[in-house]
Order: C-alpha cells, then structure tokens, then sequence
C-alpha cells in the first residue's frame, strides 16, 4: 500500500442516490422458490429479481386487488 493516494481526478459514485438499505422480510418457501427459480433462468441474484420485481410495482404505482373468500 501507498502512504497517500491521490483522489483530485476522482468522480462521485454515480449510484450513490440508489444505495439499498438491509431488512428483515418473511416470505413463504413457495415464493422464495418462484424467484430463485426466475432468477437461475435469468441468470441473476434473486434477491436482485425480487428488488428489480417490486421496484417495478413502485414506479408504476401497482395496487393489489385481494378477495378475501
């Protein structure tokens, strides 16, 4: 390692604004599998497809329509 480094031509993290905050969720197995299961086909993290997945529904203001029997 160097004594100093120099960070004058250094840029801002472009991603900064889209930092990810951990939490404690509980879904059922069955759901957990679904989205592992797309995410193998898709070749991603399924934690990443989950996010990708509600972030959708957010942006483009999704309601859920339950009936309850």
């Amino acid at each position: 390692m160097r004594k100093s480094y120099d960070f004058s031509k250094s840029v801002k993290n472009p991603y900064a604004k889209r930092l990810k905050k951990q939490i404690t969720i509980r879904l059922d197995e069955n759901t957990i599998l679904y989205f592992k299961t797309m995410a193998e086909d898709k070749g991603i993290p399924y934690q990443s497809l989950i996010n990708l997945y509600l972030r959708d529904c957010a942006n483009e203001h999704r309601e859920l329509k339950t009936r309850w029997a």
